[in-house]
Order: C-alpha cells, then sequence, then structure tokens
C-alpha cells in the first residue's frame, strides 16, 4: 500500500488546486476541476462505475457493499481538493527524503527554508520513514491531498480484495474547503450516507472529534473626510480609526499567544481611505458562550474608540461559521469509538485530540452527517516546510480499511 498511496500523492500534488476567497463562483477557482477530472479517471479505472464530478467540483463515488448482512450502515470518507491561500500552490516540486536519518531537512527549492526538529519534533518518530517535501518555495499540498490519496489507495484495495467485507461506502471529495465553502453544495440526500470521516488530521493516530466553534465579523467604519489642510478639528480619519481598534486588542487573545483550548480574536483583513475603511475578524472558540464573550469584547472595544470620532459611525456584522463538532458526536459515540478500535487495528496507540481550527466534518455534522477527523499524516500545513510520512499514510489507509472491515463486522 505504501508504494500505491505515495505514488498517488506525488501526482496529485503537482494539480494547483488553491482556493480564492474573493471568488464569487463554486469551485471558486476552475483549476480544482483538474484535480477532480483525474480523481474521476481513476477511480472509474479500478472499478467505481459511477464516480462523476459535479457541476461545484465536488466528486461522488460508491464502493457497492459485498457482505449478505443487509444493515451495515453506508460510511462516507470525506476529503479537500484545494490548497490554502496562505501560501503559493503554483508549480509545486516535491522531494522525497527516503529513509530519513534524522536531523533537519533544508529544503533544495529555498535553502533559507529549513524543517527543523526543534520546530517538529514528531521527526524523531519517524526516523526510517520516506518523508515527502515541496522544495521550499510552495506549499506540498498535504493538506489535505493526502487524505484524498489514502481514500483512494484504500478504495482500491477493497475494490481488489473482495475477501475483505464492507458494506456500501461513499467517497465525497469537495472543493473551498480551505475558505469554508467546502460543503455549501453537498447534496446529503444524493451522497445517501449514515455518518462520515474526514481524513484530514495531522499525526499518525490521532482522531479528532471537537473542533473550534468559530465565526467572522467585519466591522465597516465611515469616517470624516475633510481636506487635509483644513482638517483641524474636523476630520476624523477611517483609517486611524481602524488602527486605534486593531491596537486595542488584547494580545493575550491573539492566535500567537494562545493554545490548547484558548479561543481567540484574530484580525485577517484592513482597507481603506479617509473616508472608510473595513476590517475583518475570525473569531474562535471551543464553546459558544466563548465565542459570544469575545464578540462582546470586540464590539466593545468598537465602541469605545468610536467615542472619540463623533462623526464617525460604523456597522459590526457578525457571521457564522461553523460550530464544534463535539455537540452532535457525543450523541453518537460509537462513530469515534470504532474509529478508535480501527486505529488500534491499523498498529498505532489511538490518541482523541481537539482541531485548534476546523475541517468540512464541522459543517457536515450539523447538517445532519456526524462527521469525525481521522489523521492524514501531514504536518506544518499551509506553509513551505509542510511534510509528510510516506509511511503513515499507508497507516492511514490501513486505518481506513479496517473502519470498513469493522462496521460489517459489528452490525
Amino acid at each position: 500500500m505504501a508504494a500505491s498511496v505515495t505514488d498517488r500523492f506525488l501526482r496529485y500534488v503537482v494539480i494547483d488546486t488553491q482556493s480564492d476567497a474573493q471568488s464569487p463562483t463554486q469551485p471558486s477557482t476552475e483549476k480544482q476541476k483538474n484535480l477532480g477530472r483525474l480523481l474521476v479517471e481513476e477511480l472509474l479505472e479500478i472499478g467505481i462505475s459511477d464516480a462523476h464530478l459535479d457541476e461545484h467540483g465536488y466528486i461522488y463515488a460508491t464502493i457497492p457493499s459485498n457482505t449478505p448482512k443487509n444493515n451495515v450502515p453506508v460510511i462516507c470518507f470525506c476529503a479537500h481538493m484545494d490548497t490554502a491561500p496562505d501560501f503559493s500552490g503554483t508549480n509545486v516540486k516535491p522531494q522525497v527524503v527516503r529513509n530519513y536519518q534524522g536531523g533537519d531537512i533544508r529544503l533544495p527549492g529555498d535553502p533559507a527554508q529549513v524543517i527543523r526538529v526543534a520546530d517538529q519534533p514528531v521527526l524523531k518518530d519517524l526516523i526510517g520513514h520516506d518523508i515527502v517535501t515541496s522544495d521550499g518555495t510552495t506549499l506540498l499540498g498535504a493538506d489535505d491531498k493526502a487524505g484524498i490519496a489514502e481514500i483512494m489507495a484504500a478504495a482500491e484495495f477493497l475494490i481488489n480484495n473482495p475477501d475483505v467485507r464492507h458494506g456500501t461506502i461513499r467517497i465525497l471529495f469537495t472543493a473551498d474547503e480551505e475558505i469554508g465553502r467546502g460543503v455549501d453544495k453537498v447534496d446529503l440526500k444524493k451522497l445517501g450516507a449514515d455518518f462520515g470521516y474526514t481524513m484530514d488530521g495531522e499525526t499518525a493516530g490521532t482522531i479528532e472529534d471537537e473542533t473550534f466553534s468559530a465565526d467572522a465579523v467585519d466591522i465597516a467604519i465611515k469616517g470624516v473626510a475633510i481636506h487635509p489642510g483644513f482638517a483641524f478639528g474636523k476630520m476624523e480619519n477611517a483609517i486611524r480609526i481602524a488602527g486605534d481598534i486593531v491596537a486595542r486588542l488584547p494580545r493575550d487573545m491573539a492566535p500567537e499567544t494562545t493554545r490548547g483550548r484558548d479561543g481567540f480574536i484574530h484580525p485577517t483583513g484592513v482597507s481603506g481611505v479617509m473616508e472608510k475603511a473595513n476590517l475583518s475578524f475570525i473569531i474562535r472558540d471551543f464553546t459558544e458562550e466563548g465565542l459570544k464573550t469575545k464578540e462582546a469584547l470586540l464590539e466593545n472595544i468598537t465602541k469605545e474608540v468610536m467615542k472619540n470620532y463623533p462623526g464617525s459611525g460604523y456597522t459590526f456584522t457578525v457571521k457564522e461559521q461553523y460550530r464544534n463538532m463535539k455537540v452532535v458526536l457525543d450523541k453518537n459515540p460509537e462513530i469515534v469509538e470504532y474509529a478508535v478500535e480501527a486505529i488500534r487495528r491499523a498498529g498505532m496507540e489511538p490518541v482523541r485530540g481537539s482541531i485548534r481550527g476546523g475541517t468540512d466534518g464541522s459543517r457536515l455534522s450539523f447538517m445532519g452527517l456526524p462527521c469525525p477527523n481521522i489523521f492524514a499524516g501531514g504536518h506544518a500545513f499551509h506553509s513551505p516546510l509542510e511534510f509528510v510520512s510516506s509511511q503513515d499514510m499507508d497507516k492511514a489507509v490501513k486505518t481506513i480499511v479496517e473502519l470498513a472491515r469493522l462496521w460489517e463486522e459489528r452490525a
């Protein structure tokens, strides 16, 4: 399996699939469909006859049941095709460090980019592994093409090994996950699954059943514009107002100063001229109460700043993004418990974790498809230092196979 999943992964990462939050289309970039068409072609080649790419950039496919039992639930395995807009995904040049023997890994395309053991202590556990990286000038794309490759390799294995009994398995590959629109157009009725698993996590052996809850906040500021030569006592510069709001944000509530179960307030965009300015934020917390508290704090900061600018005004808009999937998964504990057992059967010690972020599974869970997140094996996502172990991808393939087998056994 290791050769199969790694070969697939190397084939997929060279296809540029970055999503674009500024685009109104679905998918946000047409190039995501380039990978989609290749995946459909490969699914058809391995014998999955209903594989297809729809107009929204989603791939649906079915591995038919091969068990006489008629009460095996329909499982969905899901991964996303797009890569993050945070760093270039164009002209990816993957390299494989075979039989890694420890130490820092300097990337050949940009010698300043070094994957350091001090920053990535997981490397100490990967001695002897084949480690895939980019050349340092782009993302690698393990988030989430590792998950795609793993699902594809597992699908091929199940098709070619009918002695492994399983129920109906649905495959879903999505677009635009990285910009929060990954499941906007998913047709759950067409998907027809009882629950799912996203293959979009990090360290081998990890199963995540909890995510942040997330909102976006936009603050639109209307200032008072006047010729700067006649501005005394009259001008209220919207850019300065925006700067005052950002300057008052608590330092201990920033992404760079929080960890574990701490949430944060994170400014993600600022634009403006003297007359008007816009601030964009993302708010994150594991609880609904924590989310609302941080939003109230941000609005209070805005109100306090605006007292110094009596001629100006603002609007404060909150948009829900996703919610902590644990609320749903705790009502269906066997979905996570079976994943824990499958990871153990695949030869690892399972670790239950929480995501300081979200996945397609966050929203799918609240749409009616409970969906925890299983490791895909990648590390240092959204950066040129991203890497993944071939052996860990192989373990993810085995976990998928064991999950399919486990649900059939216990039906």
